[in-house]
């Protein structure tokens, strides 16, 4: 009979992003159980422990040195140990540090149980008043080059809602960089500071929004909300063609009238009627 012990558990744990109240009662009882904690900054966590009368010990787990630490925490793991790994503030992994170590945990089997929270991301969704049935997150952009050029373009062109995380001195550029790029009659949102005691949402179009930013910089953290790039709908003599053709290689009336409307984001309807007018003067020529 093996005496090997069983795996401990990866616990990925969301703190506080400013309203203290918003730390729950599982993870201060997960953070007392495991037996260290994988904190970005320990100085930081620290204050949250004592809050709460945590005396877990604590690991500096961050993006300078989770290549070489990984290894020995997964290690750690495997031979029974328990560990929770945290953040700064919020969710872990959402532009945050421990993708690595929870690649790594998943594929030595190691269990890894979410304990969720707060998250700037969906705080700032839920309250934006733009569509949060589908979105896209791009997490913060970078300043400058090819990489940048190609997120403002796939943002332009997605028609659902966007999230950006950007600096509170960089966000008038941003909005400007998006502007020029035809978006600015897109409804967006600035969530700033969420959770904290200057928390503030400002609504508008992208241009009403650069324009206000322009001259009043925000400050703390700022999570951009944009929605959708609206669809433009094909002018009718676009459908009546693409129909024709359709028939023209023998498909059915139903069927062209499916498949048009798929493509072209048109009423079935439209497409049907266009598809029956193109099958009667089809069948008179």
């Amino acid at each position: 009979m093996s005496n090997a012990a069983a795996p401990g558990t990866l616990y990925v744990v969301s703190t506080p992003i400013g309203n203290m109240g918003d730390f729950s009662f599982r993870a201060v009882e997960v953070l007392r159980s495991v037996n260290g904690i994988l904190a970005e900054d320990t100085r930081h966590t620290r204050g949250l422990l004592e809050r709460y009368e945590i005396d877990t010990p604590m690991v500096a787990y961050h993006e300078h040195n989770e290549a070489k630490t990984t290894p020995g925490l997964v290690a750690r793991l495997l031979a029974g140990e328990s560990l929770a790994l945290v953040s700064d503030a919020g969710t872990p992994l959402v532009s945050d540090p421990g993708a690595r170590l929870v690649e790594a945990s998943v594929a030595a089997g190691v269990a890894v149980v979410p304990i969720p929270g707060a998250s700037a991301l969906l705080a700032a969704l839920v309250a934006s008043g733009i569509a949060a049935d589908r979105f896209t997150f791009f997490g913060f952009l970078t300043r400058s080059g090819a990489e940048r050029r190609l997120a403002l373009d796939e943002i332009t062109s997605l028609r659902h809602t966007v999230l950006v995380y950007e600096s509170p001195n960089r966000l008038s550029h941003t909005l400007g960089e998006l502007e020029q790029r035809g978006n600015g009659d897109r409804r967006a949102a600035v969530a700033r500071e969420m959770t904290k005691q200057f928390e503030e949402i400002r609504r508008g179009t992208v241009s009403e929004l650069r324009a206000y930013y322009k001259d009043t910089p925000p400050r703390g953290e700022v999570v951009l909300v944009l929605e959708g790039a609206a669809v433009h709908a094909p002018s009718e003599d676009v459908v009546r063609d693409r129909v024709r053709a359709l028939r023209a290689a023998g498909m059915s009336t139903r069927d062209v009238a499916g498949l048009v409307a798929e493509e072209l984001g048109v009423p079935k309807r439209l497409a049907y009627r266009l598809a029956q007018e193109s099958g009667v003067a089809e069948s008179t020529e």
